[in-house]
């Protein structure tokens, strides 16, 4: 594969502006890695990136890095490689993998919507064993409960950025509505109740690291799937629809879940900043949940009808995504162990 443009030297960034390069996982984020870093010029071929695990650690990471590019960056890493066509070739390569195992493995797929929704609508009466807020709430420790927070500042840090991207993609009703619900995360324009800084406050109430990208390298290729599925989705207008699926499932389900996890923090003693995180989605994803249904979905099909079946993979790799965590951080847990690839020491 043809290397990339040598870069300039980078110009400097401030030290908390971006979060340093990760250590790879296997031999295709290695060769990125490196490349990234300016030590090798030498990328995976396509044939290397589709013989890979699509949710094993060494494609997830590669998938995490190169998309990191599209957010804050890496320090010392030329902000000009973000568009370089050799990188962005290894990144298409695994993203089809990527998106392959998604279309094959997440559900039944379809083009009915409100029966894809329907089972998110429906609380529970009994954890099915599955459930990561149900555990928590129910008999989670504060050790569970701070590694959850770290492994998922991953996305918490930059929460509702990967949704920006389909604002300009839709129209009238659809964009009117997602533009409203994305305003609320972003704090109805103040800072201080931004939700990603509402998250930061809750990992200094439990004791850890609010620097973004921080716990990168202790989460496993499960957690990095969630956020990858949303810089995929966000990034390819031809996955629009899907992009639209997962916020409707995110919505939905987030209200109960959050209480839960308000509960877990309460019982286990966390202070008021880590409870006002998702005290405030309780409130908050109960109304997006109705605009995103009744609007977003509702105007992206009355305008383009033919997008049914993506929203319904949304729906259904955001489940399917969230059940392969689930079931990591459960089995983990329940051996006394700990989830993340490298225990927490801060």
């Amino acid at each position: 594969m043809t290397p990339p443009a040598t870069p300039a030297a980078p110009v400097p960034r401030s030290p908390e502006a971006s979060p340093g390069l990760p250590q790879p996982r296997g031999p295709l984020s290695e060769r990125v890695l490196r490349v990234l870093a300016g030590r090798g010029t030498r990328l995976p071929e396509p044939g290397e990136v589709r013989g890979a695990d699509p949710y094993g650690d060494d494609l997830q990471l590669l998938l995490y890095v190169l998309y990191e590019l599209h957010y804050r960056g890496f320090a010392g890493v030329d902000e000009r490689l973000e568009w370089d066509p050799a990188l962005l070739g290894v990144r298409a390569a695994a993203e089809d993998v990527f998106l392959d195992a998604l279309r094959r493995d997440s559900g039944p797929g379809g083009a009915d919507v409100p029966a894809a929704i329907e089972p998110l609508l429906l609380e529970p009466v009994a954890d099915d064993g599955r459930g990561v807020s149900h555990h928590l709430q129910r008999a989670g420790k504060l050790w569970q409960l701070r590694e959850y927070a770290a492994l998922r500042s991953l996305y918490h840090l930059k929460e509702a950025d990967p949704h920006l991207w389909v604002v300009p993609r839709l129209r009238g009703r659809a964009k009117a509505a997602m533009v409203a619900v994305e305003f609320d995360e972003f704090g109805a324009g103040r800072a201080e109740d931004v939700h990603a800084r509402l998250f930061a406050g809750l990992l200094t109430d439990l004791g850890l690291d609010a620097r973004y990208g921080r716990y990168l390298d202790a989460a496993p290729a499960q957690a990095l799937a969630t956020v990858n599925m949303m810089s995929l989705f966000g990034l390819h207008r031809r996955l629009r629809g899907a992009l639209v699926g997962h916020f409707a499932a995110v919505e939905i389900t987030s209200s109960p879940g959050s209480r839960r996890l308000a509960a877990a923090l309460r019982r286990a003693g966390a202070g008021p900043d880590a409870q006002r995180f998702y005290d405030e989605h309780v409130e908050a994803d109960a109304v997006h949940e109705q605009v995103v249904r009744h609007e977003v979905i509702a105007g992206l099909l009355a305008d383009e009808p033919g997008l049914a079946a993506d929203v319904v993979l949304g729906i259904e790799a955001t489940g399917h995504l969230e059940g392969l965590l689930g079931d990591h951080l459960l089995a983990a847990w329940r051996d006394g162990r700990s989830a993340l690839r490298t225990p927490l020491t801060s």
